[in-house]
């Protein structure tokens, strides 16, 4: 079972915000030019929160939590994320 922590959950969903920002600026045309400044805080706001969770030079680590996020159900911070395996 893969248990994430609340900062840990906090890291991998400003990592999915960032993810998520930066392609919806660069598909509208309209918007790329402006990306840089556009992606600032998001940027800001991923690695605060990658260095809180010591995920900061740890993406094996941080893509896990990221796929165990987008495959589970939300569920409070700090609590075990469902792992597909039955008891």
């Amino acid at each position: 079972m893969t248990t994430i922590t609340a900062t840990e959950r906090a890291a991998a969903q400003a990592y999915l915000r960032l993810l998520e920002s930066t392609q919806a600026v660069l598909t509208d045309p309209r918007l790329a030019p402006y990306a840089g400044v556009m992606l600032t805080h998001p940027m800001a706001e991923a690695d605060e929160a990658l260095r809180a969770a010591g995920l900061a030079g740890n993406e094996d680590r941080l893509l896990r939590l990221v796929s165990t996020l987008r495959a589970s159900p939300a569920s409070p911070p700090g609590a075990a994320a469902p792992t597909g395996r039955r008891a």
